[in-house]
């Protein structure tokens, strides 16, 4: 799978701090969206011509239609090492099971396969 972005998930202040500090690099400012089925403080930036989509309060919808608590962070944020970095990214065991609420079968699938061990990273 070939990433096409970066995803930084954070809560709303944070989505609006990073916007603040990199407002050279906004391409669409953060701004509350809902869709069907998600529901956050979202905002795009191009930095070095990567795009980066900010996500605040990043919530999903339950299937009786209200909608779930903003993903507690912390509850899910590992750190992996990048070049002498410690850098922190959601666990996979969270990616599947958001992919799967979220109807995304094929990554989910791809998720679970990684998670079973049939797939390295």
């Amino acid at each position: 799978m070939e990433p096409h972005d970066i995803d930084i998930m954070t809560d709303r202040e944070g989505a609006f701090e990073i916007q603040r500090v990199l407002s050279r690099s906004v391409i669409k400012p953060v701004a509350l969206r809902i869709s069907e089925k998600i529901r956050s403080y979202f905002g795009t930036l191009e930095i070095d011509g990567v795009k980066v989509e900010v996500m605040g309060d990043f919530q999903m919808r339950s299937p009786d239609g209200s909608w779930e608590e903003p993903v507690k962070l912390e509850f899910h944020k590992q750190h992996v090492s990048i070049d002498e970095m410690r850098v922190p990214v959601l666990s996979m065991e969270y990616e599947y099971e958001a992919n799967l609420k979220l109807g995304r079968m094929d990554r989910a699938s791809l998720l679970r396969d990684i998670l079973k061990g049939g797939i390295r990273v």
